[in-house]
């Protein structure tokens, strides 16, 4: 009688995390601003600046987002 083998089912990545992350060549995971889409003259131009820039995610917060993108995006 033939062994049934067992297949490894994939994991499905979050597209709404794929959307937002990326990953950087050293496996760092940066991320856009918040609060720089709209109602934007009251704020200062530096702070509109400094929002358009990308930064890298919390160290409390990578282990969640690896964890829905699980290649990497």
């Amino acid at each position: 009688m033939a062994k049934a083998r067992q297949v490894k089912l994939k994991l499905k990545t979050r597209k709404a995390a794929a959307k937002r992350f990326k990953l950087t060549a050293g496996g760092k995971i940066k991320r856009g601003h918040a609060f720089a889409r709209h109602i934007l003259t009251s704020k200062p131009s530096k702070r509109k600046r400094k929002l358009g820039e990308s930064t890298l995610v919390a160290a409390g917060d990578v282990g969640r987002v690896r964890a829905m993108l699980p290649y990497g995006r």
